[in-house]
Parts: structure tokens; sequence; C-alpha cells
């Protein structure tokens, strides 16, 4: 037996250099291996016959000793599963630190939402965000380094927000801070979780939340809290609000509040408000109508704190969002008049939706719309054409979603009420809003008018009495009250509006609350007779 060495090209037969996978064999030679001939005297021919085996299939072919080490070939699916794990991922021996949080620094998203951006920037520098990298960054990329960075160092996060669900089942949820506009903090919410506790869009979801592996872009949901402020096993035993019971308003929202708020007062007394109302606030231009919304929304705050109060501003100037965002204490959200129809709509399904959903817990939920005209104009834009046009411009079908938008309201039987005071813009030039006025002017059980002739004259409210009231007021008043208005309205109806509101203003800054001015008038209307 003789040992030669050679050198040989690669095999294409896929017995050389490369195997089958077209990788190289990492014990053999790229330009050199070694062959053992063996003679073999052929007893007919006499001549010598040379047998070429490859090093690595000889190896294979004998028993293996202890001194011969086989070569190892490493497949690219053999090399990816042998690659270390993310550093990201949850180990099963990290499970019980993530459940045990009470001794660990904790952050709340929506806390961080609230923070002014310069108290952001401070905060951000603290985590070690490098300072020429954050005046590029937006506010909610800001937010989402100061989270990731807290998550490394230990902490835990948990967040709130209202559930969006995509077509494709899985959902996120969005912050109402950010008027529930996608942005970077949004937190990914898995199809699992969403079938497990029965979630649908609108629900409000608070959990414990994790930081984006590696390849992710978006916070995920760990572990669900409560699902619209009761606990989560709740949500699989709700009825749907479609097959809820309406009834008319039975239950009076107290608007009243101090001797100096005149408009809430008279409100109060001439269109009172009860929960389920569905109220339209008519009014033309400069009357005063976004400050009478911030007016009955401080009343509802203050008198009623079991109520959950939104304030859903449409199409409105960004300083009126401002203003309203620091005169009232609830939940704004808005749709200025530089965004496109398409997030108007958005908007106003989002926070319908939310309504929906805490009313099938059974709340007590009032939401603000200014206005539900500005609506009515988005879903023209947004709704495709049915080729019946209506006078003005307005597209037959697109009045159907502001409808069921305004309709919505309602007092529950089984539980709960959704409250909707909405404003419609008349007298503005527009024809195309004098059809909307129309078509929601039938719709309401409650309306108040406002009179361009009082605020010329500054005379505020400028709520027209005599065309502004409640259907079913006895449910909403006292008998003595009934009887003391019915007298009250008959003294006024001769005078003119501006004499009626003139004397209302004058005899209510007199009286200390509602209950003193209507003595004060039975005992004077007394006197005359």
């Amino acid at each position: 037996m003789t040992i030669r060495k050679k050198k040989t090209l690669p095999d294409v037969s896929g017995e050389g250099l490369f195997d089958s996978t077209g990788m190289q064999e990492e014990n053999g030679n790229s330009e050199e291996r070694i062959t053992v001939a063996t003679e073999d005297k052929l007893e007919t021919s006499g001549e010598k016959k040379v047998v070429i085996r490859p090093r690595g299939r000889r190896k294979q072919e004998e028993p293996s000793s202890e001194n011969t080490v086989k070569p190892v070939r490493r497949t690219p699916v053999q090399i990816k599963k042998r690659q270390p794990k993310e550093p990201d991922e949850i180990q099963p021996e990290q499970i019980e630190q993530t459940v045990n949080t009470e001794d660990l620094p904790k952050i709340i998203i929506n806390d961080l939402t609230k923070m002014r951006m310069h108290d952001l920037r401070d905060m951000a520098i603290k985590y070690g965000v490098p300072e020429e990298e954050i005046s590029l960054m937006k506010k909610q990329e800001i937010i989402f380094h100061i989270l990731k960075n807290h998550t490394n160092r230990g902490g835990t996060i948990f967040a709130s927000g209202s559930l969006e669900t995509l077509p494709d089942g899985y959902g996120f949820l969005r912050s109402p801070q950010n008027s529930y506009l996608s942005g970077s903090d949004d937190v990914y919410v898995s199809p699992s979780q969403i079938r497990l506790f029965s979630l649908k869009t609108g629900d409000t979801v608070y959990g414990q939340i994790r930081s984006p592996k590696e390849g992710e872009r978006y916070f995920a949901l760990l572990r669900v809290e409560s699902v619209n402020f009761d606990e989560p096993s709740k949500s699989q035993r709700r009825i749907h609000f479609d097959n809820l019971t309406p009834l008319y308003p039975k239950e009076k929202l107290n608007l009243e509040t101090t001797t100096q708020e005149i408009s809430t007062r008279i409100m109060n007394l001439f269109c009172p408000i009860g929960k389920g109302q569905r109220s339209l606030i008519v009014a033309p231009p400069r009357t005063g109508k976004t400050i009478m919304l911030q007016k009955i929304a401080n009343a509802i705050t203050a008198n009623h704190p079991e109520v959950y109060l939104i304030v859903l501003l449409i199409d409105e100037r960004p300083e009126e969002v401002t203003d309203m965002e620091r005169t009232v204490n609830a939940e704004v959200i808005s749709s200025t008049f530089d965004e496109q129809a398409t997030r108007h709509v958005q908007v106003a399904e989002m926070v319908l939706e939310k309504a929906k959903r805490l009313v099938e817990h059974k709340r007590d939920v009032v939401i603000l719309l200014d206005s539900i005209t500005r609506l009515a104009r988005a879903y023209n834009q947004t709704m495709p054409t049915s080729g019946k046009v209506l006078s003005g411009g307005v597209d037959s079908n697109s009045l159907h979603k502001p409808k069921r938008f305004f309709g919505a309201a309602r007092n529950i039987e089984e539980g709960g009420s959704l409250t909707i005071i909405a404003t419609a813009l008349i007298e503005t030039g527009s024809k195309m809003d004098e059809v909307i006025f129309e078509e929601f002017k039938g719709t309401g059980n409650m309306e108040v008018d406002l009179d361009r002739k009082l605020s010329d004259r500054r005379l505020f409210p400028a709520i027209n009495i005599k065309r502004s009231g409640t259907r079913k007021e006895e449910l909403l008043l006292t008998e003595e009250e009934m009887q003391l208005m019915w007298i009250l309205r008959k003294f006024i109806n001769p005078m003119e509006d501006t004499d009626i509101i003139e004397f209302l203003i004058d005899r209510m800054n007199k009286t200390k609350n509602n209950e003193a001015f209507l003595k004060s008038m039975n005992a004077g209307l007394a006197q005359k007779e």
C-alpha cells in the first residue's frame, strides 16, 4: 500500500470538496487532498487497479475509533438553530420577576404623554438618551426611548388605551392623549388575548407591557389587569350594545353649580338634560356655543363624578382645543381643521365605540360633540358617491353614519346610559349646513336654540327660551317644579326674546339657586294675581 499526495479539482458529482448542500467540508483542504491508492493484482490481466477514495467517505465507512474524529457537516438550518437567543426575549427564569412587580420601579405610559416636552427631555437625559438625538425626536419617539431604557434597567411598564382591532385579528392600544392617532408608543395586542377576553374595538384595556424585541417596532401587552375599569372576566359576559333596550331618560343631570352660572341654571329649568338624552344645541356663529359646552362639562364633572365625560372636537381650531383641555377636567379628543376628513371620521368612530363598550359595562357616558355639522361634512367627503345628491351638494348616503352616531344616545333598561350633546351650525351662509340641520332637526329629544340677536346685544346666555325645551320633561322634573315652570312659561310668553332673557338674568342674580328663584317667582306672581 502506497500513500500519495496529489492535487485534485472539486468533484462535480458531489463526492469532492463540496457536499450536497454546497457547504465546504471543514476537515478538507481547498487545494490538496490525500488519496489512498491500493494495488491489487488482477489474476486475469495482471494490471494494477488504483481505487481512489475520499478521506471523508473512507472515515465514514470505517468503524470509529477513539483517536479518530468524524467531520461535522453543518447545514445552514443547523447553524441558524445554534445561534444564541435574542437578548430581549423573556427567559423562563425571568417570568417570576416580570409577574412580581411590587418592588420594581413602575412607569405608566399615560403619565408620560401628559408631560410637557421640556420635562420629557430632562427625563430622557436621565435615562441616558443622547442630548443631540433628543432635539430631533418627536414626543412619541422620546417616550419610546424612555420606556425602552426603563425596561433595560429592570423596571416595569403599564399602559392604558382604547383597543383598535385590525382585520388581521390583532390590535393596538391607542392613547387618548394622542386622540387615538397611531404612533410609536402604541401597544400591540395579540389575537389570542383578544379571543381570550372577548375584546372589541373601543375597549379600554389596562395592563403590563414589555419592550419590543429585536426586529419588533411596538410594545406588546403581557398581562391584562382590567377591561373597561372592571375585571377582565366581565367582558366575556356582557350584552352587545345593539341588543340593549332603549328608554326615555328618567334620571336628571343636575347642571346647577354656582349662583353666577346663569346659563346652566336656565337649562336646568327650561330644557333639563337626563341620562340618555339626545340633545341638540342649534347655534349661529359667535353665539357662545363653545363656552356653553365648557360650562355644561364643568357642571357634569362637579355634580356627577360617576359619569364618564368625553369632549369630541371635530374640525375645530387648535387654540380652542387647548382652551378646552385646560378648562374641562375630562377626556378631550380632537381633530383640528388642518386634518383630513378621514381623520375626522376615524376619531369620531373610535369615540363612539369606546362609549358603547362602557355602556355595555353599565356605565353612564356623556359625549359633548362640537359639531355634528362638521362631522356630517367629513362623512360627505369620505363616503363613496351614490349618484343621489341633495341640495347643497350633500350625498344621500353620507348622512347615514352621522345619524347613527347621534342616534346611539339612549337610556338603557339593563343599566347604563349614553348621553350625546351636539351642536348644529346654522346661518353660516352654506346651503349644505342648512340641509344637514334639517336632517337632524327632529331626531333629538332636547333642543337649545341660541339667538344671534341676543348675542349681538351682548346678552349671554343667548338662549331663545320660547324655542328651547325637552321632550318628556315630566320624567325629569318633580310635580312642583312642573307646575311652577308651567306658570312661569305662561307669564313670559307675551314678552319679547330680549326682555325674557334680561328678566331671567336679573331675577337669577338676586337668588342663590333655582329653588329660591322658583319660590320668589311663585310669590311674586301670587301677589300680582
